[in-house]
């Protein structure tokens, strides 16, 4: 059965730490658990990454999407996320069907197609709908061309997400979908449906925040496309009792948005006084102290978390220790690639390819060499401009003086 690990293919042994530690037979269960280290092991050892399961014809991203290891699945040199299983699901199908909005957000990140049907016609949007899901249906919709249109979509059995809603008694979907209706609201411009978290912070609904944190929909660092967290939206408002709720549950607020800014600086900007003497005492550290990271400074990585990580709490059995060494690993990767980005770069060199950067520097030149620049600032050089001046519009022909 889906998302239920196979007993079977796995053994324990006592850890150091008097915790059972789970070894892992396949890579199905290896992400199941989002155990990447034992994941990068197994292939490691030459298990094909597109190992497809015989009974479901799942991949194994088609597991990760499945079970919410979104650390796994951030691991997207795995495989092609447009695999489909015999349903003609992709991994986008499953993370809609089941409610995986963290899941959804990161595959359309990374350029998913949420507008690909299954055997059936029905679009990720179709399946967020018939299960209730109305996070992820919000998201699809403020993520999909037309979302107006995708209410109207039909599938093969002739049914749009209304119907799909109506036949399955899901309250929730039909109420938004009447408002939408009734209101004339434009989809295409309600980009705060994909951060639902951000929106309750922001608006100061400590309710609804508590529940989608609660519910696993979202996790308390998860960033918007500003880099904002819902700390950050809550600092913006003045939102005491969601901010003290938020520093209570352990969110973070170190983390910088693009524009440089913690959840203080932003209260500080728009004068939330009582924010700023709040968040005030949590500066644990200072970003501009930390210019270089030590893959070997252990306490680095513990400190900022996991930024951003909705990983379903029943899906995953990793300890803080785990996800803190899952962090180093990731780090190191970074620094590695970076390496070999930079010698393919120079090999491209050598081998007469041209950068962007060369590009750039080329159209610089013609630039300075279309119009000669003159560093002489006696009034000749003064006269000669004024002259120049002068032939363009009267002759209309450009003379150059040196």
């Amino acid at each position: 059965m889906p998302g239920v690990a196979n007993p079977t293919s796995s053994k324990e042994t006592a850890g150091s730490d008097s915790r059972k530690k789970v070894h892992f037979g396949s890579i199905r269960d290896a992400v199941q658990a989002g155990d990447v280290k034992q994941l990068s092991d197994i292939v490691v050892r030459g298990a094909s990454i597109n190992e497809v399961d015989v009974l479901h014809k799942f991949s194994p991203l088609h597991w990760a999407a499945h079970s919410g290891s979104l650390e796994v699945v951030c691991l997207h040199w795995l495989e092609d996320p447009s695999l489909t299983d015999k349903r003609e699901w992709k991994p986008v199908h499953y993370a809609a069907f089941h409610g995986r909005l963290g899941c959804l957000q990161l595959l359309v990140k990374w350029g998913c197609g949420i507008e690909d049907v299954d055997h059936n016609g029905n679009l990720p949007v179709h399946l967020a709908a018939m299960e209730g899901h109305l996070h992820c249906f919000k998201f699809l919709l403020s993520r999909m061309s037309s979302g107006t249109q995708a209410l109207k979509a039909f599938n093969d059995n002739g049914e749009n997400v209304l119907d799909l809603a109506q036949r399955f008694l899901k309250e929730n979907i039909l109420q938004f979908i009447q408002g939408v209706e009734y209101e004339g609201s434009n989809l295409e411009d309600q980009e705060t449906l994909a951060f639902p978290g951000h929106v309750a912070a922001f608006k100061g609904d400590l309710e609804m925040l508590k529940k989608l944190v609660g519910d696993g929909v979202i996790n308390f660092n998860e960033r918007d496309d500003n880099g904002s967290t819902p700390m950050h939206k809550a600092a913006g408002q003045g939102h005491i009792e969601c901010l003290q709720w938020l520093i209570e549950v352990g969110a973070d607020s170190n983390i910088t948005n693009k524009a440089g800014e913690r959840p203080s600086d932003v209260a500080k900007r728009f004068a939330h006084l009582a924010a700023v003497k709040l968040l005030a005492g949590l500066q644990k550290y200072d970003i501009d102290d930390e210019n270089e990271i030590d893959d070997s400074d252990m306490k680095f990585f513990i400190r900022h978390g996991v930024e951003g990580s909705t990983d379903a709490k029943d899906g995953l059995c990793l300890s803080e220790a785990d996800k803190t060494d899952a962090r180093i690993r990731a780090y190191k990767k970074v620094v590695e690639l970076r390496h070999l980005l930079e010698i393919a770069e120079s090999n491209y060199k050598h081998l007469g390819g041209i950068t962007e950067e060369d590009v750039k520097q080329k159209k610089k030149q013609l630039e300075s060499e279309k119009w000669p620049q003159t560093h002489d600032d006696s009034p000749t050089s003064a006269s000669q401009v004024l002259r120049l001046k002068v032939c363009t519009t009267t002759t209309g022909i450009y003379v150059l003086i040196f």
